[in-house]
Protein backbone atom coordinates (compact mmCIF):
# COMPACT_ATOMS: atom_id res chain seq x y z
CA UNK A 1 0.00 0.00 0.00
CA UNK A 2 1.43 3.38 -1.00
CA UNK A 3 1.58 6.48 1.08
CA UNK A 4 -1.54 8.64 1.15
CA UNK A 5 -1.09 12.11 -0.25
CA UNK A 6 -2.34 14.84 2.03
CA UNK A 7 -3.32 18.16 0.61
CA UNK A 8 -0.87 20.89 1.39
CA UNK A 9 -2.09 24.30 2.46
CA UNK A 10 -1.72 25.69 -1.04
CA UNK A 11 -4.04 22.99 -2.44
CA UNK A 12 -6.92 23.75 -0.09
CA UNK A 13 -9.98 25.67 -1.29
CA UNK A 14 -12.94 27.49 0.20
CA UNK A 15 -16.49 26.50 -0.72
CA UNK A 16 -19.38 28.98 -0.80
CA UNK A 17 -23.14 28.49 -0.64
CA UNK A 18 -25.18 31.66 -0.59
CA UNK A 19 -27.17 34.32 -2.34
CA UNK A 20 -26.04 35.71 -5.69
CA UNK A 21 -24.37 38.84 -4.29
CA UNK A 22 -22.38 36.92 -1.67
CA UNK A 23 -21.19 34.21 -4.05
CA UNK A 24 -20.38 36.72 -6.80
CA UNK A 25 -18.30 38.77 -4.38
CA UNK A 26 -16.41 35.69 -3.24
CA UNK A 27 -15.80 34.59 -6.83
CA UNK A 28 -14.49 38.03 -7.71
CA UNK A 29 -12.16 37.74 -4.71
CA UNK A 30 -10.72 34.62 -6.34
CA UNK A 31 -12.08 31.64 -4.43
CA UNK A 32 -14.00 30.04 -7.30
CA UNK A 33 -12.73 26.79 -8.76
CA UNK A 34 -14.02 24.25 -11.25
CA UNK A 35 -12.13 20.95 -11.52
CA UNK A 36 -11.62 18.83 -14.63
CA UNK A 37 -14.90 16.99 -14.05
CA UNK A 38 -16.91 20.21 -13.82
CA UNK A 39 -17.32 20.14 -10.03
CA UNK A 40 -17.64 23.64 -8.61
CA UNK A 41 -16.84 24.81 -5.10
CA UNK A 42 -19.82 27.19 -4.97
CA UNK A 43 -23.59 27.30 -5.29
CA UNK A 44 -25.77 30.35 -5.89
CA UNK A 45 -29.01 29.98 -3.95
CA UNK A 46 -32.17 31.74 -5.03
CA UNK A 47 -35.90 31.17 -4.60
CA UNK A 48 -35.87 28.42 -7.25
CA UNK A 49 -33.11 26.38 -5.58
CA UNK A 50 -34.45 23.24 -3.91
CA UNK A 51 -33.44 22.35 -0.34
CA UNK A 52 -32.26 18.92 -1.53
CA UNK A 53 -29.87 20.50 -4.05
CA UNK A 54 -28.39 22.76 -1.37
CA UNK A 55 -27.91 19.81 0.99
CA UNK A 56 -26.27 17.72 -1.76
CA UNK A 57 -23.78 20.49 -2.56
CA UNK A 58 -23.12 21.07 1.16
CA UNK A 59 -22.49 17.35 1.72
CA UNK A 60 -20.28 17.19 -1.36
CA UNK A 61 -18.20 20.17 -0.18
CA UNK A 62 -17.82 18.80 3.36
CA UNK A 63 -16.69 15.42 2.04
CA UNK A 64 -14.11 16.75 -0.42
CA UNK A 65 -10.48 16.49 0.67
CA UNK A 66 -9.50 19.76 -1.04
CA UNK A 67 -11.98 21.98 0.85
CA UNK A 68 -10.72 23.59 4.08
CA UNK A 69 -13.66 25.91 4.78
CA UNK A 70 -17.25 26.30 3.65
CA UNK A 71 -18.87 29.73 3.85
CA UNK A 72 -22.65 29.74 3.92
CA UNK A 73 -25.18 32.50 4.37
CA UNK A 74 -26.77 31.96 7.73
CA UNK A 75 -30.29 30.72 6.99
CA UNK A 76 -29.46 28.73 3.88
CA UNK A 77 -29.30 25.10 5.06
CA UNK A 78 -29.79 25.03 8.80
CA UNK A 79 -30.47 21.27 9.21
CA UNK A 80 -27.41 20.17 7.25
CA UNK A 81 -25.17 22.56 9.18
CA UNK A 82 -26.55 21.39 12.53
CA UNK A 83 -25.97 17.77 11.52
CA UNK A 84 -22.41 18.53 10.45
CA UNK A 85 -21.70 20.43 13.69
CA UNK A 86 -22.98 17.46 15.71
CA UNK A 87 -20.61 15.14 13.83
CA UNK A 88 -17.63 16.77 15.56
CA UNK A 89 -15.65 17.31 12.36
CA UNK A 90 -13.52 20.43 12.26
CA UNK A 91 -12.21 20.26 8.69
CA UNK A 92 -13.70 21.68 6.65
CA UNK A 93 -14.73 24.46 8.99
CA UNK A 94 -18.24 25.79 8.45
CA UNK A 95 -18.50 29.56 8.79
CA UNK A 96 -21.92 31.17 8.67
CA UNK A 97 -21.96 34.68 7.30
CA UNK A 98 -24.87 37.15 7.25
CA UNK A 99 -26.65 38.00 4.04
CA UNK A 100 -28.35 41.25 3.17
CA UNK A 101 -31.80 39.57 3.32
CA UNK A 102 -31.39 38.11 6.82
CA UNK A 103 -30.09 39.79 9.95
CA UNK A 104 -27.25 37.99 11.70
CA UNK A 105 -28.38 35.75 14.57
CA UNK A 106 -25.40 34.75 16.73
CA UNK A 107 -27.51 32.18 18.62
CA UNK A 108 -27.55 30.05 15.46
CA UNK A 109 -23.87 30.53 14.64
CA UNK A 110 -21.73 27.55 15.69
CA UNK A 111 -18.58 29.66 15.91
CA UNK A 112 -20.24 32.20 18.21
CA UNK A 113 -21.68 29.39 20.34
CA UNK A 114 -18.17 28.02 20.79
CA UNK A 115 -16.87 31.47 21.75
CA UNK A 116 -19.73 31.91 24.23
CA UNK A 117 -18.95 28.51 25.76
CA UNK A 118 -15.47 29.67 26.71
CA UNK A 119 -16.39 33.34 27.24
CA UNK A 120 -19.96 33.55 28.60
CA UNK A 121 -19.86 37.35 28.69
CA UNK A 122 -19.97 37.32 24.89
CA UNK A 123 -23.78 37.20 24.95
CA UNK A 124 -23.92 40.31 27.13
CA UNK A 125 -21.46 42.07 24.83
CA UNK A 126 -23.82 41.38 21.91
CA UNK A 127 -26.76 42.71 23.94
CA UNK A 128 -28.41 39.31 24.31
CA UNK A 129 -29.40 37.13 27.20
CA UNK A 130 -27.25 34.10 27.91
CA UNK A 131 -28.64 30.76 26.76
CA UNK A 132 -30.11 28.63 29.51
Amino acid sequence: MGKMKFMSQVDMKIGVIGDEDTVTGMLLAGIGAVDGQGKKNFLIVDTKTHQREMEEVFNDLTNRKDIAMVLITQKTIRLAVDGYAASGKVVPTILEIPSKEQPYDPRKDAVFQRVAFFYPQAYAMMGMEEKA
